[in-house]
């Protein structure tokens, strides 16, 4: 029975209010997940030049690169944790709780040594520039030692989403984001230390909320709790969370290629539409957390509805989840525009970088509700336990578009703006496909849930 104020029962009772409960708390926690990269970038860009704030802007797409099988991972043991819970499977959300957290270490720790070898390499092959890249390696080398926690924060906060608990991996992270922004400011501005100073600010907040996030699962009395004694691979868990999350995962690593594959045809221009671009992406991503607390919304409460059999509740879910995303990218997309030039000077005073960065804003901001649409029907896709058909999808309609939109029109209309407006058609073509996807497979998953009363 859940008599805890920061749990939410996804089962039953009004579903709106409750969506939304679970919602915000997220979009705040994204929203500081991003400050961490917004303060690095603002302090560099202020205190360090333009050729420093390329090197921090310049390497997410990269970092996401080598993340994302295991943030892919982490999907899978939320769905997995909500299915077990909806059913009320106490015995096995145990286990999926002590697979996911040894399972996270050992990605954190290969993901550190992986990264720092091979971060100049993958750089040259980006095309990064000469005076550049040796700040982009420095910056990467210091920032892949925070790999573990970011990997043990990102499972254990999915394990708490799953319960119904959004609230405290918040506090958590508000936490580690002041410590982010006084290390920022202490390390650049006093000691001087350019990129390597904000690298260690940010692995040392990624290691606070790590280690609240455990002390708060070996706090949990009911089958959330976190024992480290009892931290081990159970191969039938691992392989339901690899059979969600592997694919999720792939997604990702396709996604971050194509965004490679971009963001190196960016860099052809130089340093100036780097930061720009870089700049912009980083106000945009704000306008994704918006929104993609939604697709998180959407896969937890179909994963807990979809275990407990409630396929009614399933359908309102999604609906509700793509009213509320399309309305939050629609505002913030919107607002974002509308104040691009003031949101873009916070980053650099360079109006050439403030410019480069408005058309980026045009074309990939201001339509950003598309890539909602598409999302939220991923997360209904997961949360049904059905992760292949979106990867496909996805891959093919978002990444497959894209490559081949660099390959033909790209290369005859060789600017910045037709570059971005790859991002738009692509989010068309993949949302339409990935709805006609759901409903023919809802019918299935339901028929499946309802004679077997647990998903396979």
């Amino acid at each position: 029975m859940r008599n805890k104020h920061y749990e939410i029962d996804m089962l039953n009772g009004a579903l709106a209010p409750k969506l939304l409960a679970f919602a915000l708390p997220l979009m705040v926690s994204s929203i500081m997940q991003l400050l961490f990269n917004a303060a690095d970038v603002i302090v560099v860009g202020r205190y360090a030049g333009d050729a420093s704030l390329a090197a921090v802007t310049s390497t997410g797409s990269l970092v996401n690169l080598l993340v994302n099988l295991f943030m892919g991972l982490s999907i899978g043991a939320n769905v997995t944790v909500a299915h077990a819970l909806g059913h009320g499977d106490t015995d096995r959300t145990e286990k999926v709780v002590h697979t996911s957290v040894l399972l996270s270490l050992i990605g954190g720790v290969f993901l550190a040594i992986f990264g720092a070898l091979a971060c100049r390499t993958l750089l040259e092959l980006m095309s990064s520039p000469e005076n550049v890249i040796d700040l982009s390696a420095l910056y990467l080398r210091i920032y892949f030692m925070g790999m573990p926690a970011m990997l043990f924060y990102n499972f254990g906060s999915a394990l708490l989403r799953a319960g119904g608990d959004t609230q405290r991996p918040m506090f958590f992270l508000a936490i580690a984001g002041v410590v982010n922004v006084v290390l920022n400011l202490i390390l650049v501005i006093v000691f001087h230390l350019d990129v390597a100073g904000v690298a260690i600010a940010t692995i040392v907040s990624q290691y606070i909320s790590a280690f609240l996030v455990l002390r708060c699962l070996m706090a949990e009395t009911g089958p959330l709790h976190l024992e480290l004694k009892k931290l081990r691979i159970e191969k039938d868990v691992l392989i339901n969370i690899v059979s969600i999350g592997l694919p999720a995962g792939f997604q990702g690593i396709v996604f971050s290629i194509s965004n490679v594959v971009i963001q190196s045809s960016i860099n052809s221009f130089g340093d100036i539409v780097m930061a720009g671009s870089g700049a912009s992406a980083n106000v945009e991503g704000f306008v994704y957390v918006g929104m993609n607390a939604f697709y998180q919304t959407c896969l937890t409460f179909v994963g807990q509805n979809y275990g407990a059999a409630k396929c009614d509740r399933v359908d309102r879910v999604v609906l509700l989840c793509q009213g509320f995303g399309i309305l939050s990218g629609l505002i913030l997309g919107g607002l974002a525009y509308l104040f691009g030039n003031q949101l873009l000077s916070i980053y650099s005073p360079n109006p050439d970088i403030i410019a480069q960065g408005m058309i980026r804003m045009f074309y990939v901001g201001l339509p950003y509700f598309l890539c909602g649409i598409m999302d939220v029907m991923v997360g209904a896709l997961r949360g049904l336990g059905w992760s292949v058909a979106p990867m496909a999808v996805s891959v093919l309609g978002v990444c497959g578009v894209r490559l081949l939109w660099v390959a033909t029109i790209f290369q005859t209309y060789h600017t910045p703006a037709c570059l971005y407006l790859s991002y738009p058609i692509s989010w068309i073509i993949t949302a339409i496909i990935h709805i006609i996807c759901f409903l023919f497979i809802r019918k299935k998953a339901y028929a499946r849930v309802t004679h077997n009363a647990v998903p396979a």
